[in-house]
């Protein structure tokens, strides 16, 4: 979170929005916001969402899955990513991730599932 510098700004009952900048931390070679680090801010804000639905005293979130498709480009500014609840399971959490720019521009749409493991007791 620090590395990419991703900061949460906004949450409601349903979803939770995290921004990221992109600049020459998060690019691949060619200059362009890296698909790696795209799939990182939606996996940072899709498990943190989770935390929401669960008591972290009892439980604890396992990402098992996620996948995304970039649909552009982006070379600098801010990226946001909203996660959206889809299934909210007792053992299964499935997220939508859209990951937008300043002008609301669609740049990856990622899905996550999230496991809910009770925490060992120590």
């Amino acid at each position: 979170m620090q590395t990419l510098e991703i900061e949460f700004i906004d949450a409601g009952e349903d979803f939770l929005k995290a921004k990221m900048p992109v600049n020459s931390k998060v690019h691949q070679p060619m200059g362009l916001l890296h698909g790696g680090a795209t799939v990182a801010l939606a996996e940072s804000v899709g498990s943190a969402a989770s935390m929401i639905f669960i008591n972290p005293h009892e439980n604890e979130i396992r990402g098992i899955e996620i996948s995304a498709n970039h649909l552009k480009s982006k070379r600098e500014g801010v990226v946001f990513g909203t996660a959206r609840i889809i299934h909210k399971g007792r053992s299964i959490h499935l997220w939508e991730i859209k990951i937008t720019d300043e002008e609301d521009n669609l740049i990856s749409l990622c899905k996550l599932t999230n496991m809910i493991l009770p925490r060992k007791k120590i």
